[in-house]
């Protein structure tokens, strides 16, 4: 994590978002107390789930709403 007055942090400011895109956090402050917080956006590129994209690795078994024998005492 890097901390930079904001002084300092206006003129270097595409410097630090590319040092920030990379994954350093960077802290904006002013008079010694933080400001802002710039970090990057993670999985920006990550593709959304599809429906069904699991279909044959999970199963769920036939009796899977069927009572467990542990509790057969109780009911």
């Amino acid at each position: 994590m890097e901390t930079i007055d904001i002084d300092k942090a206006i003129p270097e400011i595409k410097k630090l978002l590319e040092i920030a895109a990379k994954g350093e956090e960077i802290i904006i402050t002013k008079n010694n107390q933080p400001m802002v917080k710039i970090e990057s956006i993670k999985n920006i590129n990550q593709r959304p789930s599809l429906f069904g994209s699991d279909r044959d690795i999970i199963s769920i078994t036939d009796d899977f709403d069927e009572p467990l024998e542990d509790f057969t005492e109780y009911m």
